[in-house]
C-alpha cells in the first residue's frame, strides 16, 4: 500500500454551465486527448435533450440521469478458507459518480444510433426515465449485493 494517499486533481468547471461534474463526464467521454470533440459531443447531446424535454432543463436531466445510474452498494471478492465470496460493500461517493459515468458512456457507445451525440442523448434520456442499459447495470449490481448479503459479516 501507499504511504500517502493520492492527491485529488482539481478540475476546472466547464465553459457552458460552470459545472465540474460536466468536466469530469467529458474527461471520461474523451478519446485520444480530443477534449474539444468530447465537449462538442456532450453539448450537442444536451441540445438534443432540451429539444425533446420542454419542461426540464438539459443539465437537470443529465444530473438526474447520473443520479439514477449511480450504485449505492457493490460486491467485492474476498478469499476465505479456499473459497471466494462476493461480499457487499457500500460505495464511496466519489466512486459512485465515477462508476455511474463510466457505465453511462459504455452503454451509449454500444447503442445503435448513427452518431455518438445521438447515442449519448438517448442513453441520458433512458437513464432519466429509469430504463436503459446503464440503469440495468445498476440494478444488476444491487441485485448481486442483495443476493450475497448473507456474507456481509466477512466485510473487510
Amino acid at each position: 500500500m501507499r504511504k500517502t494517499s493520492a492527491k485529488k486533481k482539481i478540475l476546472l468547471p466547464d465553459p457552458r454551465f460552470g459545472n465540474t461534474t460536466v468536466t469530469r463526464f467529458v474527461n471520461n467521454l474523451m478519446f485520444d486527448g480530443k477534449k474539444t470533440t468530447a465537449f462538442r459531443l456532450f453539448y450537442t447531446a444536451l441540445d438534443n435533450i432540451s429539444e425533446k424535454v420542454q419542461d426540464e432543463e438539459a443539465l437537470v436531466v443529465f444530473e438526474k440521469a447520473l443520479e439514477n445510474v449511480m450504485p449505492h452498494v457493490e460486491v467485492r471478492s474476498k478469499r476465505i478458507g479456499g473459497a471466494t465470496f462476493q461480499i457487499p460493500h457500500p460505495v464511496r461517493e466519489d466512486r459512485r459518480i465515477s462508476l455511474g459515468m463510466k457505465w453511462m458512456i459504455a452503454a451509449a457507445r454500444k447503442r445503435n444510433e448513427k452518431t455518438m451525440d445521438a447515442r449519448l442523448s438517448a442513453e441520458l434520456m433512458a437513464a432519466y426515465k429509469e430504463e436503459g442499459t446503464a440503469y440495468k447495470k445498476k440494478q444488476d449490481v444491487h441485485r448481486m449485493a442483495e443476493a450475497n448479503k448473507a456474507f456481509s459479516h466477512f466485510r473487510f
